[in-house]
């Protein structure tokens, strides 16, 4: 298991002008991240719009993340998941720079038909890279996949010995908490859904990765702290304000990310079809809305 705890940021992946990969952003980014407290990264997942990357992208990003990658930052690879040889190339590649761990998704056009079939297919990946940490990424909002956790990892636990874990974003919260206590918290289950943390907290969550942390995470650090010391009105009150500002994606889409890392100092560029950059006027009428949160007390630090 690898020894990542607290807020993992899924980092966005900056762009020029022109649409290129903007690598020469990593550097900083990381930078950003650890500065705010970010024990991590989960690169080229669905906030880095890594189904929009190319094969050598993702390996030039893999690469330059690697670079910045120290101890009490963590840099796990996501592998992708329509075709099993595609991850176990990149998987390879990720291994041999150095990651922490890979993950990957279920294959989510031509899909298992049962929670056997997904793990044989997960097998089929981690064998590829017997020494490096791997991790299953249930998200079945996206993947439309959604077998009960509990019997991946119990099938998972006897066929995949470098099996570590699984990012859990999803709301089943028995599955999630079956899956944290699961022989004695053996894997790491890292929770992804941002909006949810405090009830995720309470049944023992220690890890999360999410999209939000990479420009609000004071707001999650001060959730967790007063979860700990047991104030669980402050605790839902902090909550409240994260989901305020969650409710801005929702209702500016998917470019809405972006927007937010560029109000809190960080400017990552377009994103990529399908994907909608904000014109210049619903950029502006994204900053009035955020002006009514409490982004601005809560909003991550350049320095």
């Amino acid at each position: 298991m690898i020894s990542v705890k607290g807020l993992v940021a899924a980092p966005y992946t900056a762009f020029t002008a022109s649409g290129d990969v903007d690598y020469g952003r990593v550097e900083a980014q990381q930078k950003y991240y650890k500065d705010n407290g970010i024990s991590g990264v989960f690169a080229c997942g669905t906030t880095g719009e890594g189904s929009a990357l190319t094969m050598e992208e993702k390996k030039l990003l893999l690469k330059e993340w690697v670079k910045y990658r120290e101890p009490g930052f963590a840099v796990i690879a996501f592998l992708g998941g329509t075709s099993t040889r595609e991850c176990i190339s990149l998987a390879r590649y990720a291994s041999e720079i150095g990651v922490d761990a890979v993950a990957m998704t279920a294959p989510y056009y031509q899909k298992a038909a049962n929670v056997r079939d997904l793990v044989l297919t997960l097998s089929e990946v981690a064998s590829a890279v017997p020494e490096t940490p791997f991790f299953y990424y249930h998200i079945p909002v996206l993947t439309h996949v959604n077998f009960h956790m509990i019997e991946v990892l119990k099938l998972a636990d006897s066929m995949i010995p470098n099996f570590a874990g699984i990012k859990y974003t999803y709301e089943d919260l028995m599955d999630f908490q079956l899956c944290v206590e699961f022989k004695d918290r053996k894997y790491k289950i890292m929770y992804g859904r941002d909006e949810m943390m405090l009830p995720a907290l309470s049944v023992g969550a220690d890890t999360f990765i999410g999209s939000t942390y990479g420009y609000s995470a004071p707001v999650y650090h001060e959730l967790m702290k007063a979860y700990a010391s047991g104030d669980m009105k402050k605790a839902a009150a902090l909550q409240l304000e994260t989901n305020r500002m969650i409710q801005l994606l929702g209702k500016y889409g998917n470019g809405a990310g972006k927007a937010f890392m560029k109000a809190a100092g960080f400017d990552m560029g377009p994103t990529r079809l399908p994907f909608h950059t904000l014109t210049d006027e619903e950029y502006a009428a994204f900053l009035a809305d955020l002006s009514k949160t409490s982004f601005e007390r809560y909003k991550n630090v350049v320095k």
